[in-house]
């Protein structure tokens, strides 16, 4: 899939957002080595820590339909800004696509394609701990 259409599945995942707290509503679709595509949004919570964002969601949508290979994930967000992933997403990513690309987009810039690896360098993989 490209690019522009990834983006377009993260905007529609967007809306679905559930962020009545920060109001920063985010997207994501997430491309799978075999073609399916897993959408997701950030779900808030009033307990903050039980809040869940965008990327993971999509990730988590994934596994718990078997699926655990990824080649790239786009994200969008309701600013006009980039929304790179935090860095708890960043790390669950690279558990799963650790050579995987990152889409971002911006209204103002429009769309930037980041390797994971330059997002988190010296990430570390289940092979790492063992």
């Amino acid at each position: 899939m490209e690019n522009r259409g990834l983006v377009s599945l993260a905007k529609k995942a967007m809306g679905k957002a559930y962020a009545p707290y920060s109001r920063f509503q985010v997207g994501a679709a997430l491309l799978a080595k075999n073609g399916e595509v897993f959408l997701g949004c950030n779900v808030e919570n009033a307990s903050y820590g039980a809040t869940i964002c965008a990327e993971r969601t999509a990730i988590t949508k994934a596994i718990s339909e078997g699926v655990k290979e990824f080649e790239k994930i786009a994200i969008v967000a309701s600013s006009e800004d980039y929304a790179a992933p935090c860095g708890i997403c960043r790390q669950v990513l690279y558990e799963f696509m650790p050579e995987g690309e990152v889409v971002l987009y911006s209204k103002k810039e429009g769309m930037k394609v980041m390797k994971l690896k330059d997002l988190l360098p010296m990430g570390f993989r289940g092979e790492d701990i063992k």
